[in-house]
């Protein structure tokens, strides 16, 4: 998924991938139930913002009075306690909060005091980044067919992370443009840095003999939209089941085909147009393999693999995400570990949500991309989200009031 990258659905369409532990020791704080708080109008958030201090923040609505049900906040509570080590560990890149804010929620958490619904009322307030209109996708584990060894029908190498893939600065880019980190790429036989292979270089053999294989799959159609969400699961012949997840890119453009189909006007309602989901996308390159292969290869971005083990994918904090709990968020908007709660026009996606990971295409205030699992119904339903509403983003309590106080 994305230790460092997850590619959410949205990637690929717009062009742009529970248990509380019991504790005899001290309980949290009781929740009150002060007045709602009156919510001043906020315009749309900047295009320009970078930040959500930029973005604007403002108190939302009680916590209690948000209606999620128990067992939703109970699997939040888990990703919760799962994202602890890190919000304590880490700076929080947004501005909102400091690694103490989150200490007393993080010592409570797995101590569970009282109820998972009266935690999250207890130890945290809701609030606002610039206008709070939400937009979500969603992204999933695919599982596909492959193999630890090429064989017969399995003839589409997984590559782990080569040897020879550095940072550096091509010939071409001016010394007064060499700012921030430098682009991923290579040495040639001259010792010159040139750019990384792209897909299409790398599906005519550029690697081959030259980097680690760690398996061969099936169907090189059903790999393409596994990079996209970053990890997967290979089934081999034989029933085993290997994890596989993001290991690196090789630092090319990433195109979104499901943008470029829409500008050829393949997208859409009508004879001759395909649906503008990733089973249309995947239908279009079927039946139409030449220009489908030719498709796939706009899109020069090539993500490198490695075997993962333990329960889950894991997403940018290291941590496996969970399905119906963990989302990705832009980190410069929402602090990774925070709750989410989402209210969206796709009732599935309705509640609370742990920001666990990121994505390419998950960029700007209230933009989210939710994690499914994997599965059948992981597929579909991940392959058709695309919610709008209102978000909030739950902050320890007092944050609020001591920005806007500064």
């Amino acid at each position: 998924m994305r230790a460092g990258l997850v590619l959410a659905m949205a990637l690929l369409i717009s062009g742009c991938v529970r248990l509380i532990p019991e504790s005899d020791g001290p309980r949290g704080p009781v929740a009150t139930t002060p007045p709602p708080p009156v919510v001043t109008p906020i315009p749309p958030t900047s295009p320009a913002a970078t930040s959500a201090l930029m973005a604007g923040v403002r108190q939302g609505p009680i916590v209690s009075g948000l209606g999620y049900s128990q067992g939703d906040a109970e699997a939040a509570l888990r990703s919760f306690i799962e994202s602890c080590p890190s919000l304590l560990r880490r700076e929080d890149t947004t501005g909102l909060t400091r690694r103490e804010d989150w200490r007393a929620a993080c010592e409570a958490a797995p101590r569970n005091p009282g109820t998972a619904d009266t935690f999250f009322a207890a130890y945290f307030e809701s609030a606002i980044i610039g206008s709070g209109e939400a937009f979500a996708t969603g992204y999933f584990e695919p599982e596909i067919r492959g193999s630890r060894t090429r064989r017969p029908g399995f003839e589409t190498p997984v590559y782990a992370l080569p040897d020879d893939l550095e940072r550096g600065w091509t010939n071409d880019i001016p010394e007064s443009e060499r700012t921030g980190r430098p682009p991923l790429g290579r040495r040639d036989l001259n010792g010159e840095y040139v750019r990384y292979y792209e897909r299409k270089e790398i599906e005519e053999g550029a690697l081959a003999g030259r980097v680690p294989v760690i398996a061969w799959v099936a169907d090189p159609v059903e790999f393409f939209f596994l990079q996209i969400q970053g990890s997967g699961r290979l089934i081999t012949p034989e029933g085993e089941v290997m994890r596989i997840g993001y290991a690196g890119q090789n630092g090319r453009e990433y195109v979104g085909i499901g943008g470029v189909m829409r500008e050829r006007g393949l997208l859409g309602e009508g004879p001759g147009k395909y649906a503008g989901s990733m089973q249309g996308i995947m239908q279009y390159i079927r039946e139409n393999p030449a220009e489908g292969r030719d498709l796939m290869q706009l899109n020069k971005s090539w993500i490198f693999f490695r075997e993962l083990t333990g329960d889950g994918p894991l997403g940018s904090l290291g941590i496996p995400v969970r399905r119906e709990s963990s989302v990705a968020v832009d980190p410069r908007f929402v602090p990774y570990g925070a709750p989410v709660w989402l209210d969206l026009d796709r009732d599935e996606a309705d509640g609370l949500w742990i920001a666990q990971d990121t994505g390419g295409a998950i960029k700007g205030a209230n933009r989210f991309d939710t994690f499914w699992g994997a599965g059948d119904d992981a597929r579909t339903i991940a392959g058709g989200m695309s919610g709008r509403g209102q978000a909030l983003i739950l902050l320890p309590r007092g944050t609020v009031a001591r920005l806007n106080n500064r």
